[in-house]
């Protein structure tokens, strides 16, 4: 296990090396000179010579990419052209907005995703099967930004229940909090519910199967331990893999459904600083982003482990 793990982190450090020269790299491609917008409109040569100096923009391309990955190894993700504050406070002020959302959309797509797969592959070709078809394809099939307008019309300005957008932080107002984020969690968990669902189905069916499970119903076994214990334990694999990789894209932020919703999260923060051509932001947060995956796809390679013990000597 210790040597497992010893080689998972000898397979990620490479890889986030390369993710940081892409990141910086692509990075140097977008259009706008960040010192004539840091300069204002008197943009007077002097000033625009000490910015540039002062942000390292008058030095080569790698020499910037070495100054920059030295500070994030050190964990200064620099500073904001715009805000005038440290990219890592902003990180971490947003952070756990983000971590709220996207769990709680997580944990809905999970709660209704999963155990409609199951039902679907357990009850084949009849109506629990078509029913979780249908409803795994209304929600791929439908635009988040829409579900979200029409959540706000009936749940806030039809029957007044819930807020129509904004933030509360759960620290400071938890039952507020939920209710500020609960519509912006569905509509981001029904999308990933439905693909759960349709990959859950698949690999419930293979598993229905196989031999081991036919001898577990010749065994006399009651259907439900041979679904629970022998079929579902295997055909979690690949939705673990769905998984991990679903909450890492809602971990990096959901752009429209943050703007809809006013929930200020990483989303919302890296549109503004694109926008704006706050690099520094830009590349903190993707670089944050990227991470995350990173740390997702470990956890992912923990839980096949802990699901399927045959993995654990391979």
């Amino acid at each position: 296990m210790g040597l497992w793990l010893l080689r998972r982190v000898g397979q990620i450090l490479p890889t986030l090396l390369i993710l940081s020269m892409l990141i910086f790299g692509l990075q140097q491609l977008m259009p706008g000179d960040p010192a004539l917008i840091m300069a204002g409109e008197e943009r007077d040569p002097a000033v625009l010579a000490e910015i540039r100096s002062e942000l390292m923009l008058d030095r080569p391309i790698w020499a910037q990419y070495l100054a920059w990955l030295g500070k994030i190894l050190m964990g200064d993700f620099g500073f904001s052209w715009r805000i005038r504050m440290p990219v890592g406070a902003l990180i971490l002020e947003k952070l756990p907005v983000t971590l709220q959302l996207g769990l709680m959309a997580f944990v809905i797509a999970v709660a209704i995703g999963v155990p409609a797969g199951i039902l679907s592959a357990v009850y084949k070709d009849r109506p629990a099967d078509w029913a979780a078809n249908g409803l795994a394809l209304a929600g791929i099939s439908t635009p988040n930004f829409w579900l979200g307008i029409m959540m706000i019309l009936l749940f806030s300005v039809k029957l007044g229940w819930l807020p129509p957008s904004g933030y509360v932080p759960f620290t400071e107002d938890p039952v507020q909090s939920l209710a500020t984020t609960i519509m912006p969690a569905f509509v981001l968990g029904s999308g990933i519910a439905g693909v759960l669902m349709r990959h859950t189905r698949a690999a419930m069916l293979t598993a229905l199967s196989q031999d081991y499970v036919r001898t577990a119903r010749a065994k006399g076994l009651p259907e439900r331990l041979v679904v629970a214990k022998h079929a579902l334990r295997n055909a979690l694999i690949p939705v673990v893999t769905l998984g991990t990789i679903e909450l890492g894209r809602l971990l990096a932020g959901a752009v429209l459904t943050e703007q809809i919703f006013t929930i200020p999260g990483f989303g919302k923060l890296i549109v503004d600083a694109v926008f704006n051509r706050d690099y520094p932001v830009v590349q903190g947060v993707v670089m944050a982003t990227a991470l995350i995956f990173v740390l997702l796809s470990l956890l992912a390679d923990l839980l096949y482990m802990a699901i399927n013990p045959r993995l654990r000597s391979a």
